[in-house]
């Protein structure tokens, strides 16, 4: 078959290079285009080039720009000659993009690929409009040649005072056309020129391999053993965060997303820095595990409390899943250049987030043992994937990716771990709930008030000791410490001062010390004595001697209390705040409802929304083996059909000079006979202006005076009403 355009290349091309170039570019088949016409106009389009170019490595993106840099049709050989001998293995790869194809006189590039490359590749400025002897430069002036040596390896463009007055070496390079005037202060260097100064080459530095990586060895077991820790660590990490906001809902930005305070409190609770915590608020965005409710509060949804009984592979499993495929970026929040960006906020995507982290994955899975150099590992990234859309956020993608890695446990120490491999390589079983540390069901109290969890508590363990006890240190094992404060807590939940021993009593290896219980039979005796509720707000007790103290007391005088009976005061503030304000003096309020009854029980704050986790944006993942076979019969299918209509079409123009014209019985007969035989016929049809088009249809029944027929030219099933029929006639 000739091949005179992009198209007939694409016809030209047998199954399996198909199927290749939809593996390599699966933008092409998502959704699959009716016929090969489409797929060129579809991989010729901008965005679609600009994808499989960025999909090059280094030298493959030099060897390209070589080939812009030629006149089309373009050689092998002259590929070769501006770039190096290595570049013929390059070639094929680029044929199977459809980057470059091959027509009857030579190599050529898609219409729109130099618009994506951009005016000036690897620094080379436009070919000349004139004829070039190049031996003059030879006798060019010394000042002609220094302005040539800034100019030749790019950029091109040069500023000139004025145009009609240049200095003599630039007047010398204009009047040879060495240099051609953009405008009246610009000047450019003619692409020929720039190529003959640099020796006959496109780039100073062709990089045909790539960087070497150095770095540390690192023992694989110790590898599992930080990655299995990091692993603990950050499913820890999630559980705390989701309630600590179910306790205290942070309220959410007008704009979306988490305020700065509230993105403060809750690294200082977790004992992390922000961009940590970022991190996780981030990973339970995503999972759906949180939400931002209708009444701007960020809560906790329906599906935390699933999660929480699902073994730790599966929730591991189900946060670095996501944590791979989105388009957010957590380390964009804090930056100094983006302090309008939040997290959970709407500006966090970026188009090549997710290609990265798994290049930056899988370079490091080539690297087992061994913890990279950043420096070198950068270097290679860039080499592997030089990204042209997001240049100046590449490097930091890259890093963060690294620390994100190590985070989550896919890395230890740096290095690619067990885990992390069969991560990647979408191993079924991983064995992170065989190697994590089973949860246990005590604790061991001691005589500073503190109690230590000497690994991972079961749920309603955890859960129950929460609400009573601080953390006060993480690690193996976690330390709780119990104070006026998380006593309190634990009674505001709806617990009695005799649930919390016996459930101590009962959880703990150790005795309870007597200052515990003691410090526990205090705060009970006192919690609830003071009662708020609504006047605005108002204050109750029956001991007057306490209202009296506190309206003595200067700590709440903000508040500007009234007394109205010897054991009710009022105020104008909200209940909420009142009790806030009371507990920061050192006392002991409880809520109460209007008809007097105390507020209390577990506080199991949860969204009434669904989960809402953000849309992914981002590069289309690579389709399956099935997939594709059904895109390409797909394809071929469409291709036969508009074939055929084509042909149709032809016949029709050839055979019939004029609208078929028909009387009306004629045309019923014909219609009639036609429905019958279920043959193809050519009909006259004239629309709502009035004018007559030529329609080629397979009749399929008269209904109440309209023709039912498949359309060839739509492949869909019309009605055309008989009276504006002007005719039919066989094929």
């Amino acid at each position: 078959m000739e091949t005179r355009s992009f198209t007939d290349f694409l016809r030209g091309l047998d199954d399996s290079s198909l199927l290749a170039l939809f593996e390599l570019r699966p933008d092409l088949v998502s959704p699959v285009p009716p016929d090969l016409s489409s797929l060129a106009v579809r991989a010729s389009s901008a965005p679609s080039l600009a994808r499989a170019v960025d999909s090059l490595n280094e030298w493959q993106f030099q060897v390209l720009e070589a080939c812009s840099a030629l006149n089309e049709p373009m050689s092998e050989k002259e590929i070769i000659s501006l770039t190096d001998t290595s570049a013929k293995f390059v070639i094929p790869h680029l044929i199977t993009l459809a980057l470059i194809y091959k027509s009857d006189d030579g190599l050529r590039l898609p219409n729109s690929l130099r618009e994506v490359l951009g005016n000036e590749p690897a620094g080379l400025g436009p070919a000349s409009m004139a004829k070039l002897v190049m031996k003059k430069l030879a006798d060019a002036p010394e000042a002609s040649k220094k302005i040539l040596e800034r100019l030749t390896w790019g950029p091109p463009r040069g500023s000139v005072g004025d145009i009609r007055n240049p200095g003599p070496g630039i007047a010398w390079l204009l009047k040879e056309n060495f240099l051609v005037p953009l405008d009246q202060r610009t000047v450019i260097l003619p692409r020929e020129v720039g190529i003959f100064l640099r020796g006959g080459k496109v780039h100073k530095n062709p990089e045909p391999n790539p960087p070497g990586v150095d770095g540390e060895k690192v023992a694989q077991s110790k590898i599992d053993r930080a990655s299995i820790a990091n692993i603990a660590t950050v499913l820890r990490w999630c559980e705390e965060v989701l309630n600590f906001w179910s306790e205290e809902p942070p309220s959410a930005l007008r704009a979306g997303g988490l305020g700065v305070r509230d993105l403060k409190a809750t690294a200082d609770h977790l004992g992390v820095d922000e961009n940590c915590a970022s991190f996780i608020a981030e990973l339970v965005y995503l999972a759906g595990l949180v939400v931002i409710d209708a009444d701007d509060r960020v809560l906790p949804t329906h599906s935390f409390d699933l999660w929480l009984t699902q073994n730790p592979e599966v929730k591991w499993r189900s946060i670095a899943s996501l944590w791979l495929v989105t388009s957010r970026v957590s380390g964009l929040i804090g930056r100094g250049d983006s302090k309008h960006i939040a997290a959970l906020g709407p500006e966090l995507d970026r188009v090549n987030a997710a290609s990265t982290k798994r290049l930056t994955l899988e370079l490091l899975a080539q690297y087992q043992l061994l913890r990279p150099n950043s420096e070198a590992f950068l270097k290679l990234m860039k080499w592997r994937a030089p990204s042209r859309r997001n240049a100046g956020l590449q490097n930091e993608l890259v890093s963060w990716t690294l620390r994100e890695a190590e985070w989550l446990g896919i890395t230890g120490q740096g290095a690619i771990s067990t885990y992390g491999l069969g991560f990647i390589n979408n191993i079924e079983d991983l064995g992170i709930s065989a190697n994590l540390p089973k949860p246990v069901d005590h604790i061991l109290i001691q005589s500073d008030n503190t109690a230590i969890a000497p690994g991972p508590l079961e749920i309603d363990i955890a859960r129950t000791l929460d609400s009573i006890a601080d953390i006060e240190s993480r690690g193996g094992a976690t330390v709780y410490r119990f104070s006026e404060t998380s006593i309190r807590r634990g009674l505001d939940h709806g617990k009695t001062g005799e649930d919390i021993k016996d459930f101590l009593r009962k959880t703990s290896k150790t005795p309870m010390p007597q200052p515990l219980e003691y410090l526990i039979s205090d705060v009970s005796k006192r919690h609830g004595r003071l009662r708020v509720g609504n006047a605005n707000a108002y204050i109750r007790c029956e001991d007057a001697t306490i209202l009296t103290q506190i309206l003595a007391d200067k700590k709440v005088e903000g508040l500007q209390l009234r007394r109205i009976a010897p054991e009710v005061l009022v105020c104008e503030h909200e209940p909420q705040e009142i009790i806030a304000t009371l507990r920061s003096a050192g006392y002991m309020p409880a809520a109460e409802s209007l008809s007097g009854v105390l507020l209390t029980g577990p506080k199991l704050n949860r969204a009434k929304s669904k989960p809402r986790p953000p849309r992914i944006i981002g590069e289309i993942e690579r389709l399956s083996d099935e997939v594709l076979a059904g895109a390409l019969r797909a394809l071929r299918a469409g291709e036969k059909s508009s074939h055929k209509q084509s042909s149709l079409r032809e016949i029709a123009a050839n055979a019939l000079t004029a609208l078929p014209r028909t009387t009306a019985n004629e045309t019923l007969d014909i219609l009639n006979q036609f429905i019958r035989e279920q043959k193809t016929l050519s009909i006259g049809y004239a629309d709502n202006n009035g004018s007559a088009t030529h329609r080629i249809v397979d009749p399929l029944s008269i209904s109440a005076g309209s023709l039912i027929a498949r359309d060839h030219g739509t492949g869909e099933v019309q009605s055309f009403r008989i009276p504006r029929i002007t005719g039919v006639a066989p094929l």
